[in-house]
């Protein structure tokens, strides 16, 4: 592991937080869902919500967002970040983002998706963060937050301490349109879902996370901006893919990419999260829905086994793209305990 990570400092009520829009502005695409989210941050968390000059700009210069988010990582009375949204091209805005003043006084920065751009550059900083939340996903559409999102954001936040990650038993791959009305009031389609599958030998393991969305490790990986193995012996290793619906064969590259890097090598265990395999216009029966699930988790678990037979896995967790959602720490630690089949987060 990295010989010093940054400890986070615990919010109070009243503190300011940014909102910014690193990738896609959604708040300017659909404002009403972004209002929401505001309120809701003031009333559910007790918190003062700040805009910066792009959370609404679409199509704002990369290096325009990277302003914001130096800004918003140096200024003193804020006490978090979180990104509205993801997108497509983070990797475009890290390399002008400045994080001397994340290191002068760190706090979490809460994302995920396109955001694993800057989680990761934070990572390497010795920046813990948290993966997972939207504002505009989580905390603004629908008739409210979920309640493992609410109580893993509470806990990031304000509580610390460990949780114990459980399913939910529902989800939903898509919420409803953020230009319909409903947008404001009603979940997207739940389904039921089912246990979370364990490979690997039994027994306990426990590390500091890293990982993120594989569409973007991709990206990272390419841009020459991957951790140093020995940074990552023992950790924790975590695996999503986004609503673009990614096939078992490039999942099953991106997979075997991290294979030949060395990483899976390293890490002691690995948390996959339940896929989306639906969207708009893309929107198959419930057979079809359980199969793409079943062929990303055999790719998985085969490639890991492959080129580390010892790692602990577990597959299902809803950390990524589905809703509700976990929010994880990312360079917290996490535990796998592959004996009892259960999976802890600490939020310290």
């Amino acid at each position: 592991m990295p010989r010093s990570f940054r400890t986070l400092s615990k919010l109070r009520p009243g503190d300011r937080v940014a909102v910014l829009s690193p990738s896609f502005a959604a708040p300017g695409f659909a404002p009403a869902v972004h209002e929401q989210a505001l309120r809701r941050i003031r009333d559910e968390l007790g918190l003062e919500p700040v805009e910066y000059p792009t959370t609404r700009m679409l199509g704002a210069d990369p290096r325009a967002r990277a302003t914001d988010v130096e800004a918003a990582l140096a200024a003193s009375d804020v006490r978090a970040v979180f990104a509205s949204i993801g997108g497509d091209d983070q990797i475009t805005v890290v390399p002008h983002v400045d994080l001397a003043g994340a290191l002068a006084d760190p706090k979490p920065f809460v994302g995920y998706s396109d955001n694993t751009h800057l989680l990761n550059a934070l990572w390497q900083a010795g920046v813990p963060g948290f993966y997972g939340g939207s504002t505009q996903v989580h905390i603004g559409a629908g008739p409210g937050l979920d309640g493992i999102h609410l109580q893993s954001l509470r806990a990031a936040l304000f509580d610390g301490g460990e949780l114990e990650l459980t399913e939910p038993g529902e989800s939903e791959d898509t919420g409803v349109d953020w230009l319909d009305p409903r947008a404001l009031t009603s979940y997207g389609d739940r389904v039921p879902t089912e246990p979370w599958t364990w490979s690997g030998p039994a027994r306990v393991v426990e590390g500091r996370t890293w990982g993120g969305c594989l569409d973007v490790l991709d990206e990272i990986g390419l841009a020459g901006r991957m951790p140093e193995l020995e940074d990552l012996r023992g950790g924790i290793l975590l695996l999503e893919t986004s609503e673009e619906l990614p096939s078992p064969r490039l999942v099953a590259r991106w997979v075997r990419a991290l294979g030949e890097r060395g990483v899976l090598g390293v890490v002691a265990g690995v948390v996959v999260a339940r896929p989306p395999v639906s969207t708009f216009g893309d929107e198959p029966d419930a057979e079809t829905r359980r199969a793409r699930r079943e062929a990303q988790r055999e790719v998985v678990t085969g490639l890991v086994a492959r080129y580390n037979p010892d790692a602990v896995v577990c597959v299902g967790v809803p950390f990524g793209h589905t809703r509700p959602q976990w929010i994880v720490p990312y360079g917290g630690t996490m535990r796998l305990d592959g004996v009892e089949r259960r999976v802890f987060a600490s939020y310290d």
